[in-house]
């Protein structure tokens, strides 16, 4: 069977904290896999943080820059040195990849999602591997990804892959971190990532000391592939070789249980690439009628809202206990909706002298989560 593979690689796998360089040896066996998965017919796409830790090692820093200014200009640094690397290794084994730099913006932009896809489209079927970064150089803080495993699952969720590696520096999810907990327990699937505070893991929120992710970022990235419909892995990083042994069928790593997928492209966009404006909460009607019932959300079931959002602008759809349950694209900003909010549709163009249509959200704009499509089928 041949799949479409996002592998991820993090700075703490791809540096030497002894040598205070690149462990090559690392990065040559992970070209050497991807390399040989693209020669049996794979599609592969590498996301590889390490431009900052690169540059920082470069320019002879001792710590992560943190000013945004000086973090671009390390990045610069360290990104052109990175790619190198890269294009020296692949190229040896008459592999051509390709340099992907993204910002938030980049996704969040509905045509710029569009050509963004058509572009590793286009790769891929030129059996050319992507190799993606964040364009830390002109990302500011607002458009940032944040972290390079929430990068890896919104491009595995872009291009419908099939396969979300994470590569990290232990083989697997622990009850606890084994480097300090010898009796932490290995986990190795988990079916479902609705919320993470119910796992009752014990995780990090960092990463090494040159990286911006640890394992939380990793289950929050597992959380948004899966419900994308991406079988997501976390395996230790120093083992590329996993990945094949994965894909066959062994049980390494922690695996995490897809979600059905999203019906359609535009609707894995509205839930995990566009950032949330505003909050809208509901009345139990007007959950149950786009929950179960499959329906547009009207104005009538609008209880309250929140936040400073425009029309066309992404929002979080919540009960009246701030649970959210689905994300959508509104028709009316919210000056407007504080007028018409529990008043019928067809008095919207007496309120406010015109309509933009009878529906907030209107259900082609409306993705639920996850666990409750699943339950009403709606999706």
């Amino acid at each position: 069977m041949v799949f479409t593979v996002v592998v991820k690689i993090g700075t703490s796998s791809l540096t030497r904290p002894d040598s205070e360089g690149l462990a090559l040896s690392t990065i040559a066996g992970l070209v050497e896999t991807l390399c040989e998965l693209q020669r049996q017919g794979h599609r592969v796409v590498l996301v590889s943080s390490g431009a900052v830790g690169v540059g920082c090692r470069r320019l002879n820093l001792t710590e992560r820059p943190k000013q945004i200014a000086m973090k671009q200009a390390v990045a610069a640094v360290g990104q052109g040195r990175l790619i190198r690397v890269y294009d020296d290794l692949f190229t040896s084994l008459n592999q051509p990849i390709a340099q992907v730099l993204l910002t938030r913006s980049d996704l969040v932009q509905r045509s710029r999602y569009v050509n963004s896809y058509r572009t590793f489209r286009q790769l891929l079927r030129l059996g050319v591997i992507p190799v993606v970064n964040e364009n830390d150089t002109v990302a500011t803080e607002e458009l940032k990804f944040g972290d390079n495993d929430t990068l890896s699952a919104l491009v595995a969720s872009l291009i419908g892959a099939d396969w979300l590696f994470l590569l990290t520096d232990v083989d697997r999810l622990y009850s606890a971190d084994p480097r300090y907990h010898p009796d932490a327990q290995p986990i190795h699937q988990i079916d479902r990532l609705d919320d993470l505070a119910e796992l009752n893991i014990a995780v990090g929120d960092r990463g090494s000391q040159w990286g911006t992710g640890g394992m939380v970022t990793k289950l929050q990235a597992a959380r948004i592939a899966t419900t994308a419909g991406v079988r997501t892995v976390i395996t230790e990083g120093r083992k590329p070789t996993n990945i094949p042994k994965i894909l066959a069928g062994e049980t390494l790593g922690t695996q995490f249980v897809p979600h059905p997928r999203p019906s359609n492209a535009r609707k894995r966009w509205i839930a995990h690439s566009l950032v949330p404006a505003g909050r809208l909460y509901l009345d139990d009607g007007a959950i149950d009628a786009i929950c179960r019932g499959g329906k547009s959300l009207l104005a009538a079931g609008i209880a309250e809202h929140e936040g400073e959002f425009q029309a066309q602008d992404a929002v979080q759809i919540c009960d009246r206990g701030g649970r959210e349950v689905a994300r959508g694209i509104v028709n009316y900003g919210h000056q407007e909706l504080g007028q018409i909010r529990g008043q019928r549709s067809e008095e919207i163009v007496n309120i406010l002298g015109y309509a933009r249509g009878e529906t907030v959200v209107h259900r082609d704009n409306l993705v639920l989560d996850p666990g409750l499509a699943a339950q009403s089928g709606a999706e």
